[in-house]
């Protein structure tokens, strides 16, 4: 809603004002006000005439065509006529004396109906002007009235009479109301039966208050409506639609009431639209909308749905209220009185005019006013105010034209010379066309008019080229054509225009010349080209669409085309040539032109977008449709069918898969690659694909292969890529999507047609083959027959296959006939021509074709021929088989050495025993496998028990174990049956059999090698234990898993055997893991059952087998103390290093006695070491170890103290030798020493050397200390250093190996050496040589800080 004038007159000011608009055209508006004039003014604004009046303006009127102005003033008995066509007035007599009331055109006539102050009434026919007076119609002022279509008048008075007259003045009916009427209006009330046409009901305002309904038909039934007092007074009511009426209340509510007669009277709508009160309301049909003033507000209303505001306009400097409202007949425009003597007009409604060019738009934004922009390029708009109200507007690249009936203005656009590049526009001139223009168009330098079936083509600006004057204008068609011109559009290039006897003619206005014309059974109604005119879309009178390329002169309908369309526009996207929409009121349909696709050239309809209310779509650019509303705006709308260029990362799986769609039907294959990226799916890639291939995109599919790695493809399509030939690559693209047929028709219509040959032979479609091969390629046949007659013997059709390989023998290539052949042969055979095939067979060389052959005769039951081919094929497994089924031993038995199948030996095995010959028999059997037959008759026949149990051993035969158990039972060898009965899974036989026989030995030693059940371990302990036979009752209920029984059998051991049984109730403790057992076990191993406690080792094995490792090492130190105590050192040594390696590998912390003791005890196994090797200097210092730790041998003190002594002499440590010497001669020690050391040691004490050479020091492997070589406690650290198991020395960091066994550290040079005398290792006695050590170069691992670890 815009605000286009408002007129004030000072002379109004301060009354209100009365106004009425001409009526069909709205073209004039008439106003009065009290200065005694009626003012008529133009659509603009513009004042073209004025009436002068003796007083005030009572009523004025515009005939129902809108020609004459009827006027009546106060204080006069004249009708004043304004005649708009001529701009004169005239005055008519009323002929009566009286002063008028009520004046009144009628609807379809050009009768005038005037009233009086007194009642009287005059009907004036104005086209023959003939008055009639009718006298007393009322008997007091007549104040309202209304004629209805059938020229009927009705008139209300202050008399509250209601006359209904003819229009020759006569009274029809008479209605007596009970308040006075005000605002009459005809119109039609529905009813239930067939609805008439004609206006039959009167309605009228009773008192302000109630609406009364008079149906002429229903004289005696007439309506009176109150309605509530809280709405005020009626201010004014309208009727429209189907048969409602919108009524309008003083105090700002509105209704809306059905006269339907089943709801009549009924309140549909209701709203306070209004705060305080409401002066008027108006509809207009032509726009379906309503509108209201009140409270210095308009508000606009949209009759299908009244609850939707449309428009409100605000007149916030009305402050002393507004009056009435009325629109012209079209709906443009809308007046509005105000209270203070203003008139305001407003455009509600413009013509929906506009064009565009390119991308450049113009469009009417008001009546005189145009707006260009071009808003792809960012140009800012500009608006053009002209002279006319136009009825075309034309937009070229450098000109808009602007006109009406045969003018047209043209202006150019240039820049405004500033900094910024705006446009700028000034009038260029105005052209006189020869007959009213029906449209007109521009492009750069010409414009070409439509007019009464002709086209002006004309140069716009004469100068810009320095033409011949016959390049200036010409006039189409030429003068001897008989044709109208219907459509017509411009393009850089070319005029096109189509006739009405369907010719669409392109001229080239370069050469100034037709270059191409298309002729189409109908006439061409409209034609809408591409930018550049190589394509075009012609509607025809038929209202079909269809898409036209000049170039190659062809026509594709356009499918789904409706007759409602109104234009088409082609999209401006330069990227997307070949989309173009059509419009019509209500959608919009996307269609493309595909013209490069596998399937030829076609036009595809994409979808279709609803178009809002009033819109006229102007321009398309990638999918945005730029739209003229009725407003004079521009609003954008986003097909539907290009949703994917709104962000696609935000859509799921479904809209991706409509969005992928598409962009294939459009062709936006970029678009496309990002959405199956999105989708991520296998399936959208190949459709993508194939939307590449259809549209013969090939290096676009070869991406989209290589992406889903698709490597055959790939290849296939860059061998093809660079094909000229457009069929032929069109036919290989084909046959890649699997359209076969399509394929074939593409390649016969290229320049390779053998290429459908090599399609159809490849796909193994014979018939298509043979029947191209005939037209193309002769010498094929053969082969393509041989194929052929291969498939029909597949599908069973022999007769056909015996032809086809008939037809396929050449007589010159070998190979291929000697396949032709073998199918001869066979089919001959399938077809009952046995004779034939076999000689046919025997022939031919193939091994396989005897074999095929044998086999289908063998199905014939053909037996003797059948085993003859397998026989000459050497497939004699089969020719045994066949003979066996006729019994033709003989010949089983000739081919029987050259038959591996056991199946056939078994046969025949079984025919020679039968016939009792049982050697031959025997052989058989043996080369069928079938072991149980053999061992049969070696038992029962031949009479060889030997070789029987020999194959029961080998063979490990079930059945074959019970016949050999069952012969050894006859023979009386219990103890063989027994293995046998075992041996064949018969426990319970054999458990009986040892029983009876006493054997249960036997039966205990072969069951407890075998894979036994608990309840066959069970049974023999039970046996044992009725025996008493304590320990094998034990084993057995051990191996049963009953530990208790088993535990208690071996504590009731005799003593003979003693240690196995304890050795066995430690392991039945260890596998039982119970606490009770392994107390009572404890118990006895203490002697707490028979007071004689048992040898600490069987505690320290029960320990172990418990894993409770903390125990097991004290009881090991025990027995080691026991064994060092009894001089067993090295049982000792072994004892200590057994316990020391399993807490290492459980991860348990060694003690440290442990460890402690381990070193004595291997110090002095290695003194022997040394000393046996000469090296008493390494023999001295573990002696002295040993010797300073003397209390841990008691056994042996003073043999070790000598030794000390000697060796230390030896390796000339003087002092130290003294120092031993000097306890040697203790008392207790004495006379212990060997008299061959006594006198040496006591002349050694008597004469002490004191001399003796330091130790060596060697670094501290943690903290580098030099301390000496055989001290392990580094008085830097204060760590515990590891030692050398092969000389007792501390480690050193750069000199580390370790034992492969025991993983206990060595020096690497020292333990190297000790290895070339020695072959074991001298801590665990695992054999070792030299080439195992590995020198370690990180030895941060083995150097543990905590003691004793």
């Amino acid at each position: 809603m815009k605000r286009i004038f408002t007129l004030i007159e000072k002379t109004w000011l301060g009354s209100p004002i009365q106004f009425t608009w001409q009526k069909a055209s709205g073209n004039y508006l008439a106003v009065t006000g009290a200065d005694h004039t009626v003012k008529i003014f133009d659509r603009h604004g513009q004042k073209r005439s004025e009436i002068n009046l003796p007083g005030n303006c009572v009523v004025m009127d515009w005939d129902k065509d809108g020609d004459i102005l009827a006027v009546i003033a106060e204080k006069s008995t004249c009708i004043y006529l304004w005649d708009a066509n001529t701009n004169k007035t005239s005055q008519l007599d009323n002929g009566m004396r009286d002063q008028m009331s009520f004046l009144l055109w009628s609807k379809v006539g050009s009768f005038l109906a005037v009233g009086t102050v007194k009642g009287n009434l005059l009907i004036y026919n104005h086209q023959t002007s003939r008055k009639i007076p009718v006298i007393g119609k009322h008997t007091k002022r007549i104040t309202c009235g209304c004629w209805n279509t059938e020229n009927l008048l009705a008139l209300g008075g202050e008399d509250r009479v209601i006359t209904v007259s003819n229009q020759e003045g006569d009274t029809i009916r008479q209605i007596q109301v009970r308040a006075e009427p005000s605002d009459m209006q005809f119109s039609t009330m529905k009813t239930d039966d067939q609805t008439s046409a004609a206006e039959n009901t009167i309605s009228v305002v009773i008192g302000k208050k109630a609406l009364f309904l008079f149906n002429l038909n229903e004289p005696d039934n007439p309506k009176d409506m109150e309605f509530q007092q809280r709405y005020g007074n009626i201010v004014c009511y309208s009727w429209y639609g189907d048969g409602y009426i919108m009524i309008g209340f003083s105090r700002g509510v509105f209704v809306v009431i059905s006269t339907h007669k089943q709801e009549i009277g009924l309140e549909i709508f209701q709203a306070h639209g209004h705060k305080d009160n409401l002066t008027s309301i108006a509809i207009s049909q032509t726009l379906n909308k309503a509108a209201s003033c009140g409270d210095n507000c308009i508000k606009i209303h949209d009759l299908s749905e009244l609850r939707d505001m449309y428009a409100i306009v605000n007149l916030d400097d009305e402050n002393k209220g507004l009056g009435t409202l009325s629109w012209t007949d079209d709906g443009q425009l809308l007046a509005l009185s105000t209270q203070r003597g203003s008139l305001h007009v407003f455009l509600t409604k413009l013509p929906v005019l506009g064009d565009s060019c390119c991308t450049r738009i113009a469009y009417l934004t008001s009546l005189l006013e145009v707006t260009v922009a071009n808003l792809v390029e960012e140009e800012p708009p500009i608006t053009i105010s002209v002279d006319v109200e136009p009825t075309f507007v034309a937009v070229g690249l450098y000109h808009l034209a602007v006109g009406m009936n045969n003018r047209a203005w043209f202006y150019v656009f240039g820049e405004n010379g500033k900094s910024e590049p705006v446009l700028a526009v000034k009038k260029l001139k105005d052209v006189e066309y020869l007959g009213t223009v029906a449209s007109i168009c521009l492009h750069s330098e010409y414009a070409a008019a439509l007019f009464e079936g002709k086209v002006q083509l004309h140069l716009i600006e004469s100068e810009i080229m320095d033409a011949q004057e016959e390049r200036e204008t010409r006039l189409f068609p030429a003068v001897d054509e008989k044709c109208r011109i219907l459509c017509h559009a411009l393009t850089c290039e070319f005029l096109i225009y189509g006739t009405d006897t369907g010719v669409i003619q392109y001229f080239y206005i370069e050469d100034w010349q037709f270059v191409n014309d298309y002729r189409h059974p109908v006439g061409v109604k409209k034609i809408f080209p591409d930018s550049n005119g190589t394509r075009l879309v012609f509607i025809d009178e038929k209202s079909d669409g269809f898409v036209y390329c000049p170039v190659k002169d062809t026509i594709y309908e356009i499918p789904d085309f409706l007759p409602t369309i109104k234009g088409i526009l082609w999209e401006n996207w330069l990227l997307d040539k070949g989309v173009f929409v059509a419009y019509d009121d209500d959608k919009v349909y996307t269609y493309v032109f595909h013209q490069d696709t596998i399937q030829g050239s076609k036009v595809i309809c994409a979808g279709g977008t609803k178009l809002p209310f009033a819109h006229k779509p102007l321009l398309l650019y990638n999918g945005e449709l730029t739209c003229q509303t009725q407003s004079g705006k521009i609003n954008n709308i986003y097909l539907s069918t290009h949703s994917f260029l709104n962000n696609p990362k935000d859509a799921g799986p479904e809209e991706l898969q409509q969005m992928l769609a598409q962009t294939l039907m459009l062709k936006r294959f970029t678009d496309a690659w990002d959405i199956c990226r999105a989708l991520n799916n296998p399936d959208a890639w190949g459709e993508l694909a194939q939307g590449c291939l259809h549209h013969m995109e090939v290096d676009f599919a070869i991406r989209v292969y290589r992406a889903i790695r698709n490597v055959g493809m790939v290849m296939s399509l860059e061998q093809i890529k660079g094909i000229e030939d457009h069929h032929l690559l069109a036919g290989h693209l084909a046959m890649f999507s699997n359209d076969f047929n399509l394929a074939q028709d593409l390649y016969l219509a290229s320049s390779y047609p053998v290429a459908a040959l090599e399609m159809r032979r490849d796909l193994q479609h014979w018939d298509s083959a043979l029947w191209l091969a005939k037209r193309l390629a002769p010498d094929q046949i053969p082969l393509i027959s041989k194929e052929y007659a291969i498939q029909l013997e597949f599908t069973g059709d022999y007769a056909n296959a015996l032809a086809h390989y008939e037809k396929g023998i050449t007589g010159d290539n070998k190979e291929h006939d000697e396949l032709c052949l073998a199918g001869v042969a066979q089919m001959s055979i399938r077809m009952g021509d046995i004779r034939r095939g076999v000689n046919q067979a025997l022939k031919h060389p193939s091994r396989v074709l005897k074999r095929d052959c044998g086999a289908i005769l063998e199905n014939m039951k053909q037996f003797s021929e059948a085993a003859q081919l397998y026989e000459k094929g050497l497939f004699y497994d089969k020719a045994a088989s066949v003979y066996i089924r006729c019994k033709n031993w003989t010949k089983v038995g000739e081919l029987l050495p050259h038959v591996s199948s056991p199946k056939i030996h078994l046969q025949y095995a079984k025919a020679k025993e039968a016939d009792g010959r049982y050697k031959e028999a025997v052989v058989a059997y043996e080369n069928a496998k079938q072991w149980n037959s053999v061992i049969r008759i070696y038992l029962d026949h031949l009479n060889n028990p030997e070789k029987a149990v020999s194959i029961v051993r080998e063979t490990q035969s079930l059945d074959g174990a019970k016949m050999v158990a069952r012969f050894f039972l006859q023979l009386g060898d219990y103890g063989s049956a027994i293995q046998f009965l075992v041996m064949s899974k018969c426990n319970n036989e054999a458990f009986t059999l040892a029983q009876q026989h006493n054997k249960m030995e036997i039966y205990a030693d072969i069951i407890g090698s075998e894979d036994t059940s608990n309840e066959d371990y069970q049974s023999i302990a039970l046996y044992f234990e009725g025996e008493k036979r304590h320990f094998q009752a034990g084993k057995f209920f051990l191996l049963c898993g009953q530990y208790s029984r088993a535990l208690k059998h071996f504590l009731k051991c005799p003593s003979s055997e003693d240690n196995m049984a304890i050795e066995m109730a430690i392991e039945t403790v260890g596998q039982a893991k119970d606490e009770l057992l392994t107390s009572q076990l404890i118990d006895h191993l203490m002697g707490e059952n028979d007071g004689i406690p048992k040898d600490a080792k069987y505690l320290f094995r029960l320990y172990m087998a418990l894993k409770q490792y903390r125990e097991a090492a004290r009881t090991a130190i025990i027995i080691a103390r026991e064994e060092q105590s009894a001089g067993n050192y090295r049982n000792a040594h072994d004892v200590l290093f057994s316990m020391y390696a399993e807490l290492k590998s459980q991860k348990i912390k060694i003690p440290s006695e442990m460890a402690t003791n381990l070193l004595i005890l291997h110090s002095y196994i290695l003194v022997k070491i040394h000393v046996k090797n000469g090296d008493h200097m390494k023999g001295a210092r573990m002696l002295i170890r040993v010797a300073n730790n003397i209390s841990k041998f008691p056994s042996h003190i003073v043999p070790i103290l000598t030794s000390t002594v000697i060796e230390c002499h030896r390796a000339g440590l003087k002092n130290s030798a003294f120092s031993f010497a000097a306890m040697l001669m203790r008392p207790e020690y004495r006379n212990k020493i060997d008299a061959k050391y006594k006198k040496k040691i006591e002349a050694m004490v008597r004469r002490p050397n004191t001399s003796e050479m330091e130790e060596a020091t060697t670094p501290c492997p943690f903290c580098q200390f030099l301390l000496p070589e055989c001290e392990l406690l580094c008085p830097g650290c204060k760590n515990n250093i590891p030692y050398c198991i092969a000389t007792g020395r501390h480690m050193l960091k750069d000199d580390w190996t370790m034992c492969p066994h025991c993983d206990f550290p060595a020096l690497y040079s020292e333990f190297k050496s000790l290895l070339n005398t020695e072959s074991t290792c001298p801590m665990c006695s695992e054999r070792l040589n030299s080439t195992q050590l590995k020198k370690m170069l990180d030895c941060t691992q083995y150097l543990r800080t905590e003691t004793g670890e």
